[in-house]
């Protein structure tokens, strides 16, 4: 097979060969270059970050519909044979901490004055 191309032709090759290396040359050092790859790795882990709280949101979303449906009927009355119940529930802790946090002080202070009378 012969090559019927001028020198002209070949050289004309090699040039536009050469701008074509030079062009993907260039792209390849602004990929490897470390701001370009800090820059890439900010938006995937910023990408991650988003994708996640979006999923998180839909989960707390959705927990909190299945709460609410538990102590709201679908007309939006208040269920009171689950409110009640519940209500009950938490102020019975919350009175149950109130006297822990009393017994513990009073039990402190006593213990204080004890120290002092000696």
């Amino acid at each position: 097979m012969s090559d019927t191309r001028t020198p002209a032709q070949i050289e004309a090759d090699i040039i536009s060969r050469r701008e074509q290396l030079a062009v993907v040359l260039d792209e390849i050092g602004v990929r490897v270059h470390p701001k370009t790859m800090i820059g890439d790795a900010k938006a995937k882990v910023a990408s991650t970050v988003d994708r996640t709280a979006g999923r998180a949101f839909v989960a707390v979303n959705r927990s909190v519909s299945d709460v609410k449906a538990q102590f709201v009927a679908e007309d939006g009355s208040p269920r009171l044979e689950r409110v009640v119940p519940a209500a009950l529930v938490v102020a019975g802790a919350v009175a149950l901490l109130t006297l822990s946090s009393r017994s513990s002080r009073s039990s402190r202070s006593s213990r204080c004055a004890r120290r002092k009378r000696r």
